[in-house]
């Protein structure tokens, strides 16, 4: 690979990181009052990919140590946001859902964001946002498939 094409990748990357932290502080000022950039991502892990997970698929689905999952679940479950229950099938395992509060406070999370979104769409245009989605969305599943190699 030539070096100027790695440069550019790597200049691709360190945008994606640097929007990627700003949009996290911007994003953890607009959450409901004791609602942590993690376990706003737990919720919306669930609205995104599955609607029930084991905790060890949720610690690795985040690269996250069990012991950091559970406490992250914990903290969501005494809050009511998500229901933890022991699976039927193997009484060593717990299942974890969201529950219809959790649903709604991800809901609020997300629609606190709207002056931020509206004000971004103001200098950016729908239609340059969208055109850039699929091809994020192939970065992403390329980079997810990479780490179980």
């Amino acid at each position: 690979m030539k070096k100027k094409l790695v440069a550019e990748m790597f200049s691709y990357f360190n945008e994606i990181g640097i929007i990627a932290h700003l949009s996290s502080n911007e994003f953890q000022r607009s959450m409901p009052e004791g609602l942590t950039q993690s376990q706003f991502d737990v919720l919306n892990w669930f609205t995104r990919v599955d609607t029930v997970a084991t905790p060890g698929r949720l610690s690795k689905a985040f690269m996250v140590t069990k012991g950091a999952m559970t406490n992250t679940l914990k903290k969501l479950h005494n809050k009511g946001l998500i229901e933890i229950v022991t699976d039927e099938n193997n009484g060593r395992s717990k299942i974890v859902t969201m529950t219809t509060q959790g649903q709604e406070v991800r809901n609020t999370a997300v629609m606190n964001t709207e002056n931020l979104m509206q004000e971004l769409l103001g200098e950016i245009s729908v239609e340059e946002l969208t055109a850039q989605i699929p091809v994020l969305r192939k970065l992403r599943v390329l980079m997810d498939e990479r780490r179980f190699k």
